[in-house]
């Protein structure tokens, strides 16, 4: 999996990151049971600081889509990827809500911010990687 990073963003480097690993599991590119780069390695690999890497493997660990491993160091959670909760569904409320007034705003019509989204997922459905 290509992971790219836009290190001038405004958007935490940690928070990309964790975004680009769910979006591999969600497109295949990342399966269950899947190792990943050790925390060291994957800092080399990218060019941050392995304490970002290290947290975001953390937080990924605590949302339930990482297991550490003994033997296999960390990996894709063999079991059972994390579920829709009631605390979820109030997180996507509240995050896609400050996108939807700004879509709004702009003359984005409901149809066309549905659209978007029903093409977001049909690329998962088709394993593709976002453009």
């Amino acid at each position: 999996m290509l992971i790219s990073l836009d290190l001038q963003a405004d958007i935490p480097i940690y928070v990309q990151l964790r975004a680009q690993i769910i979006e591999g599991i969600a497109t295949g590119q990342l399966k269950p049971g899947d190792a990943l780069p050790s925390v060291r390695q994957l800092a080399e690999d990218i060019g941050i600081n392995m304490h970002t890497v290290n947290k975001t493997y953390n937080i990924l660990k605590q949302d339930g889509f990482l297991l550490v491993h003994r033997q296999k160091g960390v990996v894709v959670n063999p079991d059972m990827l994390p579920r829709v909760t009631k605390e979820y569904v109030q997180q996507i409320h509240n995050d896609l809500r400050p996108m939807i007034v700004e879509a709004y705003c702009r003359g984005m019509t409901k149809k066309e911010f549905t659209q978007m989204c029903k093409d977001i997922f049909e690329d998962l459905k088709k394993g593709e990687a976002k453009s």
